[in-house]
């Protein structure tokens, strides 16, 4: 992978044709690093967020040596690039296959489910093991999510007591809880509201679970969503964890994804097409753009010249419109960028570590994306890697708004894990 300063000398170097997806290393190994000093407990990245090697690589090098897997695919790809973590298969419905490939061939002994059937399903495919780590996943109601994810899992509370006592019984080992909050969650209360409805739920089945996995959820900046501070989160967490029923040794998990890898890339794209105020990109909701899309996303974005010159003034809002022949590969924005811009310009679109590539299809032809490494920091940080967040500039505005961000700072305290 070839190493450039910036974006700009990419873009001088190359006239890129295809999109290329820009890492950034360092941000993950802070963002791994700042988890696992200020979270009292067991940091497991969320490979979906973000599949690619270097990512896992990167994390099992900055300390991260546990992984929430999916899919047999994302125990293989973990398997192959940090070999020896511990994995554990937290998706509520996986196939006989991939629950036994999992358990015989890799080691998996955590799994997650929220019916009765899919215990049955886990017992049975795995011989009855009883060294099984079994994870309740409870459906939690939960506030000030971008994206809710309380639809498709999450058994309910009013039958979630038997099926935590047919766990607590079919295993010899640990027995927990987890919840999701919702993707990009702006409201830090909302984990410690999801642990008292499972601190409920386990007094009324009359048991005290080993593990408390709160999820993922933890936000990146994005314009027009700047989060609280980041120890605002965990603070939240740890009161919810101090007033939820669990014994002294109870191991409290958490999930990030997009936390740990939002920042540690972005896109840079070609303006194929400039018509009024919509630009036809060579990428687009079909690969790496699926939230600037469906979601709605305004990614940051920022234009080079295809002389390689950095314009930054001037902005007005534009829409963006993908490669392919479907009217739906629209991604509405707005994006700020100069009025000047044109066919053959190039865009950096930031903050697409999470979500971005994972994403990307080959509908139409499209979806091949180059990667380059760059070494400037990321368009926002919550971990002071940038020196400002992104706010969305009104119609009128010439500038964009800055609002400073320091590196958080969480509580002391020493980690809860069972040993």
């Amino acid at each position: 992978m070839h190493t450039y300063h910036n974006p700009l000398d990419l873009v001088r170097e190359r006239s890129p044709e295809r999109p290329v997806a820009l890492v950034r290393p360092d941000a993950v190994s802070v963002a791994a690093r700042w988890f696992q000093a200020e979270f009292k407990g067991d940091v497991f990245y969320a490979v979906k967020a973000n599949p690619s090697p270097w990512v896992i690589r990167e994390l099992a090098d900055a300390g991260v040596r546990s992984f929430d897997v999916a899919s047999l695919n994302e125990v293989e790809l973990v398997g192959e690039h940090a070999p020896g973590s511990r994995m554990a298969f937290m998706h509520p419905v996986k196939s006989r296959v991939a629950i036994s490939a999992a358990y015989f061939d890799h080691g998996v002994r955590t799994f997650s489910f929220d019916t009765h059937e899919e215990l049955a399903k886990i017992l049975d495919a795995t011989g009855q093991a009883k060294d099984l780590n079994l994870i309740v996943r409870m459906g939690v109601q939960a506030e000030g999510a971008a994206y809710s994810l309380s639809g498709k899992f999450g058994v309910e509370s009013h039958n979630a007591p038997a099926l935590l006592l047919a766990a607590r019984r079919s295993t010899q080992d640990l027995m927990g809880v987890s919840f999701h909050v919702g993707s990009q969650c702006m409201r830090p209360t909302a984990y410690q509201a999801a642990m008292a409805q499972a601190s409920r739920a386990l007094v009324r089945a009359g048991v005290l679970a080993d593990v408390v996995d709160v999820g993922g959820g933890f936000p990146s900046i994005y314009p027009g969503m700047v989060p609280p501070d980041m120890s605002e989160y965990l603070a939240a967490i740890d009161r919810g964890f101090a007033d939820m029923m669990v014994h002294e040794t109870t191991e409290l998990w958490c999930e990030p994804g997009r936390a740990l890898v939002a920042e540690a890339s972005s896109l840079l794209v070609k303006v194929e097409l400039k018509k009024g105020d919509a630009l036809y990109l060579n990428d687009g909701s079909y690969g790496s753009l699926f939230d600037a899309a469906h979601m709605k996303w305004p990614f940051p974005v920022k234009l080079f010249r295809k002389n390689g010159e950095v314009v930054e003034e001037g902005l007005k809002p534009f829409r963006f419109y993908g490669p392919t022949c479907d009217s739906v590969d629209h991604m509405p924005g707005p994006f700020y960028l100069p009025e000047s811009v044109d066919e053959g310009d190039y865009i950096e679109i930031g903050m697409l570590g999470a979500y971005g590539v994972a994403m990307s299809t080959r509908f139409n032809g499209f979806g091949e994306t180059d990667i380059a490494q760059v070494s400037d920091a990321p368009m926002a940080s919550m971990y002071g890697l940038a020196k400002r967040s992104i706010a969305t500039p009104r119609p009128e505005a010439e500038e964009r708004k800055i609002v400073r961000f320091s590196r958080p700072k969480g509580a002391a305290g020493k980690k809860r894990r069972r040993r």
